[in-house]
C-alpha cells in the first residue's frame, strides 16, 4: 500500500499521495522546479498512521511545479432593487498545478 499524506498550503488541506497531480494556490517558483511541504498533518503507510499536534515532526513531502496558470472565469454579478443598478465582474484565480515525488 503507497504512503499518504495531509499537507496544508494556502490555507486548505489536501490528501496527497505519491504520484498525484493537484492544484494548489498560488506558490512562488517556476515550472521543473522544486518544492517541499513541510507543513504535514497526517502520514499513513497501510499499517501505521501519524497523526501531528498540530504538525507530525520531521516529515516532509516534495514536490515538483507543472505549472503556474489561472482557473477558469467566474462570474459575479450584484443587483440592487428599485435603483435598477447591475453590475457584473469576473475573476481567474491564480493555481500551481504540482506533482508530488516523495511522501
Amino acid at each position: 500500500m503507497s504512503k499518504i499524506a495531509v499537507i496544508k498550503t494556502g490555507g486548505k488541506q489536501y490528501l496527497v499521495k505519491t504520484g498525484q497531480v493537484l492544484r494548489v494556490e498560488k506558490l512562488p517558483g517556476e515550472p521543473k522546479a522544486k518544492i517541499i511541504f513541510d507543513e504535514v498533518l497526517m502520514t499513513a503507510d497501510g499499517t501505521e498512521a501519524k497523526v501531528g499536534q498540530p504538525l507530525v515532526a520531521g516529515v516532509k513531502v516534495e514536490a515538483e511545479i507543472l505549472k503556474q496558470g489561472l482557473g477558469k472565469k467566474l462570474y459575479v454579478e450584484t443587483y440592487r432593487a428599485k435603483t435598477r443598478k447591475h453590475r457584473k465582474i469576473g475573476h481567474r484565480q491564480m493555481f500551481t498545478e504540482v506533482k508530488i515525488i516523495k511522501v
